[in-house]
């Protein structure tokens, strides 16, 4: 893979198996460069957070994010590759000319000026792009001198180009809502309840595939769909800034968003859907994606004001208001306390972070890891309290003003933020005959189907069999998982019989540095750690007997994706291929 400029931007250059393909170069979702990812059967994965595309179409085959690459004609002529670019993909002449390599060439296509050409050279081969124009109509901002087409860089000015591409992303075709228009109708064909990454992504993917019929998605939540793994790491984003789609999306695409509407009572038997308000909706097929609650504390004074869980924009919102230049105390030394805690510390006066077990991340990152975590903390002068619980929290004038530990130390505290687990938002469903567990979660197949016919269910208020773990059955609550999910359940709503076989893929960012990790890694009994845990750079790779469960990295780019990607091919990686430091396994085909 190459990422080649152009002139007038970028574009990823691949070949593999002997074909060239051209695609947008950045990651839809956060922009990461696809150059640095891994090409492995037909597709390529983003370094950062896993997200996979079709190099033959662009288009997003695993999650996260919503939007594809856009895809750019090859032409081969002569050794020189030549990249189509057509005006209807919205392709942006730019940058500036000054400083362009000697090895940078312009040629027109023909008298009257129907195309232009732009190119570089990469590896023996000339690469181009054509820009399709209308007869003596130049792409926007392009002059030429005399009005005519020359044959040289002169042509273009050296200054006042437009911008360069600026699309890094693809909206798939979306099929347009044919119903009329139905207000407050009491029926509905699909109905989803959880406006999260399961729900949306369930609504898109009708879209995508062509169901025209009516969809209504429902939320608790006061915004539209937004994304909500942001909250914990910039937790003074405004909702506007968090917004997955804006409003005019769901407009076009006749996709009814309900927000501040709380489901009470789900009948099956008569497909219909009550909510606190009276309100009744009838379905032909139901997603269930309430998603989970966090959990309170249980201790005295756990009504002093102050004290909060992150859940909303607007709870975010709060805790930095609160902590600026106060003191700051975070219970739970999970990804969600511990994001938060490194953002409050250029925030808050002091951050306090009081855990039940000896390392940060110990049962999900392992021992080792996690003090390596805690050190990087302590030195952003963050202070814990480990092994202790919190037993009181006391208050002045009813705000917290200390929090007290079973270990008898005494923090003082302005705010609070509760980072310790969830539990599935299920309640509503203990009447119905939908099956719950033990534990309130909902038991799908590997169809995301409930036991009931027609009601599906997906996200983190969901266990399903993960493949690639011989079908366990697992509760997976992150980001990309709920995508995956939201997909298969689409499709099967439209009798497709897709299966979940995505492997789950997570990340964190904290002072700066990203985490990334991948697999199932729950019940692992060793860590083999490779690279330099003090500096930060390394990677862990979580065995249970002889077989890799699960990888993390630190500064350790892309090799999380690399894991990944082989343990989606259904390969499994032994522990002896880990151990002795030779990564060549890893290495992928294409170039």
């Amino acid at each position: 893979m190459r990422e080649v400029e152009l002139g007038w931007g970028k574009v990823l250059l691949v070949k593999d198996n002997g074909e060239f393909h051209a695609l947008g170069h950045k990651c839809p979702h956060y922009g990461a460069p696809l150059v640095k990812g891994v090409l492995s059967r037909g597709r390529v994965r983003c370094p950062w957070h896993g997200a996979c595309f079709n190099i033959g179409t662009g288009d997003l085959e695993d999650f996260p994010g919503l939007d594809s690459l856009h895809k750019f004609q090859v032409k081969i002529e002569k050794e020189k590759v030549y990249v189509r670019a057509s005006k209807q993909v919205r392709v942006w002449l730019g940058a500036q000319a000054k400083g362009r390599s000697e090895e940078s060439f312009l040629a027109w296509g023909s008298a009257c000026a129907k195309a232009l050409w732009l190119g570089n050279r990469v590896k023996g081969y000339v690469v181009g792009v054509r820009l399709d124009c209308s007869s003596r109509t130049w792409p926007a901002g392009m002059m030429a001198q005399g009005g005519c087409p020359g044959p040289a860089p002169s042509c273009l000015p050296l200054s006042g180009h437009p911008q360069a591409l600026q699309l890094q992303r693809r909206t798939k075709v979306m099929a347009k809502c044919i119903s009329p228009s139905a207000g407050h109708s009491s029926s509905t064909n699909v109905l989803i309840v959880g406006a999260g990454a399961a729900g949306l992504v369930c609504a898109e993917t009708l879209r995508q595939e062509g169901f025209s019929d009516r969809i209504v998605l429902c939320t608790l939540d006061r915004h539209l769909p937004y994304d909500r793994p942001k909250l914990s790491k910039s937790l003074d984003a405004q909702p506007e800034q968090l917004a997955l789609r804006p409003k005019e999306f769901f407009r076009a695409y006749g996709i009814e968003v309900l927000t501040e509407a709380q489901v009470v009572t789900v009948d099956v038997r008569n497909k219909k859907v009550v909510f606190k308000d009276g309100f009744k909706l009838e379905y032909s097929k139901l997603l269930l994606a309430p998603g989970s609650s966090p959990k309170t504390l249980s201790c005295k004074g756990k009504e002093v004001e102050n004290v909060f869980t992150i859940r909303t924009p607007e709870d975010a919102n709060r805790v930095v208001r609160l902590a600026r230049g106060r003191n700051a105390v975070v219970v739970g030394a999970g990804f969600l306390g511990m994001e938060v805690a490194a953002y409050l510390t250029e925030k808050a006066h002091s951050v306090s972070v009081v855990e039940l077990e000896e390392t940060p991340f110990r049962r999900f990152l392992g021992e080792r890891v996690g003090r390596a975590l805690m050190k990087m903390f302590e030195n952003n002068r963050v202070k814990f309290y480990m092994q202790t619980e919190v037993s009181e929290l006391r208050a002045q004038e009813g705000k917290l003003k200390e929090v007290v530990l079973k270990s008898s130390k005494v923090v003082r505290a302005d705010v609070c933020v509760v980072g310790i687990g969830a539990v599935p938002a299920t309640g509503f469903l203990r009447q119905s005959s939908i099956n719950l567990d033990s534990r309130g979660f909902i038991p799908v197949n590997k169809m995301m189907q409930t036991n009931v016919p027609g009601v599906f269910a997906a996200g983190d208020a969901v266990t399903f069999p993960l493949a690639w773990r011989n079908n366990r059955k697992v509760n997976i609550p992150h980001w990309q998982m709920a995508h995956a999910q939201g997909r298969v359940a689409a499709q099967n709503m439209l009798a497709q019989e897709a299966e979940i076989s995505t492997v789950p893929y997570l990340w964190t960012a904290m002072f700066g540095k990203s985490l990334r990790y991948a697999g199932y890694g729950e019940g692992f009994d060793d860590v083999i750690i490779q690279g330099d845990l003090e500096d930060l750079k390394f990677v862990a790779f979580y065995t249970k007997g002889d077989e890799v469960i699960a990888v993390a990295s630190m500064n350790y780019d892309p090799i999380v994706s690399k894991v990944a990607e082989v343990l989606a091919s259904g390969r499994a990686i032994r522990k002896r291929e880990v151990e002795t430091g030779d990564m060549s396994w890893l290495t992928g085909k294409g170039s």
